[in-house]
């Protein structure tokens, strides 16, 4: 046999990737699960996306390469959201790049910024990969402490007192995904200016924005952001396309030019028809939010309730599409959701996997139907 890189020893396989194979097999078996643990929209794309990628597929150039860097009008789309949604202003050509999905950009990010050896700041909680990736291009994790009693922001007086010399790069992700929270103003302004006193490369992954949230922000909207930040941004929640795996990164056109370094290394540009369909997406009104959050009000509504059912406490302030609920004292999150896969059939997430701070915590996701979501409830009653 041959042996596998050593920098697999750093990396287990993504927890969903593992457990959803446990589902499945349930859900093979005949048991009627009710899957509340991934955040894969449920909901239909705008009826305009699906036009846009239709109407592609008999035009000469859809079946060829595309170029790395997007269409120009999947750029300038992008930059237009920006800006009626944000009020950032970004250079199309420069300030923008097209991914196949935001969580590609962690990689190629890491790769563009990171040697071996270099520190990466990484919340806790926080999603997984940014501290995988972290070990697979042989930079080293360190972690920052998220609490409830600190509202999920990051401590920066904390961070201040610690060895900072090896750090290169910090991720945040507001709204913060487990838990809900959001950065007020200050919170970004304080994190930039923490950024520019010690040289650090700030990412904010910024792809719960618009879900429940009356206040979307991007971080590029503040003074000097962009002198030491990045910004990674989706249609996957937005827009319910997550399978069509569109995202963006945004910020200093430099910056931009190094990632695009990676990315056109890794992969020879997105299918036309997606982009073109990701175009039309960008181009909603307003409407389209007001009437998606009002389908995730209902189910968050109903996703309340299973908490209460389960003497969990959660924030009503809390934003995204997740709710993030805390056990009683004492109990185990892992053991925790596995009894309620094998005695409800419902299956919930773990807080430990986000990290230390996520132990004691479970997270529901709304994606699920209100038929589901009625029929959990009844079950946990």
């Amino acid at each position: 046999m041959i042996e596998p890189a050593t920098r697999l020893q750093t990396v287990q396989e993504y927890y969903f990737s593992r457990k959803l194979k446990e589902v499945a097999l349930l859900k093979e078996a005949g048991k009627p699960i009710i899957n509340l643990g991934i955040g894969s929209p449920d909901l239909e794309p705008p009826q305009k996306a699906l036009d846009g990628l239709v109407g592609s597929l008999q035009l000469a150039e859809a079946n060829k390469y595309q170029s790395y860097i997007g269409l120009p009008e999947l750029r300038e789309a992008m930059a237009k959201f920006y800006n009626d949604h944000y009020q950032v202003g970004l250079s199309p050509k420069t300030e923008i790049l097209p991914l196949m999905g935001s969580k590609e950009g962690i990689m190629h990010i890491s790769l563009a910024f990171l040697n071996p050896g270099d520190e990466v700041l990484i919340p806790n909680p926080g999603y997984p990969t940014y501290s995988s990736v972290t070990n697979l291009v042989g930079a080293i994790p360190k972690f920052y402490d998220l609490t409830e009693e600190n509202n999920w922001q990051p401590n920066l007086m904390d961070l201040e007192n610690s060895d900072l010399s090896k750090v290169k790069l910090m991720w945040i992700n507001y709204p913060h995904m487990p838990t809900g929270a959001v950065a007020s103003n200050k919170n970004f302004e304080d994190i930039i200016a923490f950024a520019k006193r010690h040289n650090i490369l700030v990412v904010n992954d910024n792809p719960y924005s618009f879900i429940l949230n009356d206040y979307p922000r991007s971080i590029l909207k503040y003074p000097g952001a962009k002198e030491v930040c990045l910004e990674l941004n989706s249609i996957s929640k937005t827009f319910n396309m997550a399978g069509w795996r569109v995202g963006m990164v945004a910020g200093n056109a430099d910056y931009i030019s190094h990632v695009l370094k990676v990315k056109s290394n890794m992969d020879s540009g997105m299918f036309y028809g997606i982009q073109k369909g990701a175009v039309e997406a960008l181009k909603s009104s307003k409407l389209w939010f007001v009437s998606l959050n009002s389908v995730y009000e209902q189910r968050r509504n109903l996703v309340w309730k299973m908490a209460d059912a389960l003497n969990c406490k959660y924030d009503k302030n809390a934003v995204g599409l997740f709710v993030w609920a805390k056990l009683p004292q004492g109990i185990d999150s892992d053991s925790f959701i596995d009894n309620i896969l094998k005695e409800k059939n419902i299956f919930i997430t773990p807080g430990h996997i986000f990290g230390s701070n996520g132990e004691g915590y479970i997270r529901f996701s709304l994606c699920g139907g209100t038929e589901d979501l009625e029929e959990a409830l009844a079950r946990l009653r």
